[in-house]
Formats: structure tokens, sequence, C-alpha cells
């Protein structure tokens, strides 16, 4: 965390800023209902604390010729779903099947029709508890993707739920990038934490896109994957140009 820069948080954001921050952020999570998709479904809860709009995805790799057997999958498929939407607790969100041969490509697809801000991820299965790791499906958004990037530590689901409140705010941002500090200075207000460079551990970690890449585009520098790798907290990856708003911060205001 050495690496976190943080310039100039108190600046004031720009003017299409200000203005986005009055529209509602919409995160998609992925879920299949395995172990660390339940750590994506609590990052979801989280996020959904500042106002963020949820909806949870499974993408199915396959299709059935037969009828009768097309409809059990798909029937399976909106279970699981629905199992899903329980565990978030009261929270509200919108349900969709997609059906592609690649997660990350199924997400990415679903992600730009539904104009979607986020895409929540768990780590790769094989991380260790407490650190993050993206999964194949995440780096397929994290090369080039149109959404931010939401990236939850392994066994999130099973921290209790004092240690899920958002006081500390670390940015890993690029001179200029000011779509990663515009991101984080909301969240920290919405979150009422404190946005940080110094502190070596922090409860979630904003990360700005390359200088290079395209404007709208998620593509994270060799330094980030190292950053990420270290980070011991959820981290949101966010695309050049493109700060994040949180309706939450909006209503209090």
């Amino acid at each position: 965390m050495s690496a976190i820069l943080a310039p100039n948080f108190n600046a004031k954001p720009h003017l299409h800023e200000s203005l986005e921050s009055t529209m509602a952020t919409k995160a998609i999570v992925s879920y299949d209902d395995t172990p660390n998709d339940h750590d994506a479904l609590m990052l979801g809860r989280v996020l959904a604390e500042a106002g963020v709009e949820l909806t949870l995805a499974y993408v199915r790799h396959t299709t059935q010729a037969q009828r009768r057997r097309e409809e059990l999958e798909e029937h399976e498929a909106h279970a699981l779903l629905e199992r899903g939407a329980r565990w978030l607790d009261g929270i509200d969100a919108e349900r969709r099947v997609v059906v592609s041969g690649s997660t990350g490509e199924g997400l990415r697809w679903l992600a730009e029709e539904e104009e979607a801000d986020i895409v929540v991820f768990g780590s790769d299965y094989r991380t260790p508890p407490g650190h993050v790791a993206p999964q194949r499906s995440a780096d397929k958004l994290l090369e080039g993707g149109v959404t931010a990037v939401a990236i939850a530590p392994a066994d999130y689901r099973d921290v209790g739920a004092e240690d899920h409140r958002i006081r500390t705010i670390g940015v890993l941002a690029s001179p200029g990038d000011d779509a990663s500090i515009a991101s984080a200075r909301e969240l920290a207000e919405s979150f009422a934490a404190t946005l940080t460079r110094d502190e070596p551990r922090v409860d979630l970690l904003v990360v700005g896109s390359r200088p290079e890449a395209p404007e709208g585009r998620v593509m994270i520098s060799a330094q980030s994957e190292r950053a990420i790798e270290d980070a011991t907290a959820p981290v949101l990856v966010v695309a050049r140009g493109v700060p994040l708003s949180f309706p939450a911060l909006a209503a209090a205001a």
C-alpha cells in the first residue's frame, strides 16, 4: 500500500462529476452459488449501503436442444438467483440469466445492455482467506472493459458485520486521474469514512486505470496488479475518465 497516491482529495469535482452524482449507480453481481460468489454478494450488500442498485446475474454456458430440458435448466438458473437474492437479506435486486460460452463475455454484454456502472466478483477460488485475486471472468473486464470492476476478498462472506464497515478508503491513482479520486471521495462521504494514502491497511481500495487507457475503459498497470494482490480489503477498479456517483450521498445532501 505504500504506492497509494491521493492528490488533492479536497479539490472540487468537475461539472460532469457533479451532474452524475444525482444518478443511481448500478452494479451487476456475478453469482453462481459458489462460495467465492457469496463473497461477491456480501460486497454487493456493502455497496448497496452507499445507494448502489444491484442486479444478480448468472451466466449459463450452454442451451439444451430438447425444450423440456431447456425449460428445466432455465428454471434451475432462476431458482439459483432467488437463493442469492434471499441471502441479500431484504435488499431489492433484479435477477438476470444470460447465456454465453464465457462468463466474462456474458457479463460484459449484460453490463452494456443494462448500462451498468460496476460488475462485482468474488476472488479466484484458490485465493487464501482475506486476500484478493481476480478470477478469470474478472480479468476479461480488467482488460478493456467499459465498467468498473469490484472484487471481494476470499471469505469476505464470513467476516463479522463490524468488520464490513468502511472506515478508511485508499486510492491508487496516476497523476491526473480524477475519476478514481472523485469516486473514492464520494464513497468516503457516503460511508463517513476517511480517505487516506498513509494507512497500510484500509477497508476499501479504489484503483484507477492506467493513463494510456482509452476514455471509458478499464486497464490496469503492473503496479496496480501488485497492489490488488497485496490487498486484504475489497478493491474497486474505475474506468479511465468515468467517475462513479453514489446516490446515498446525493440524497443526504
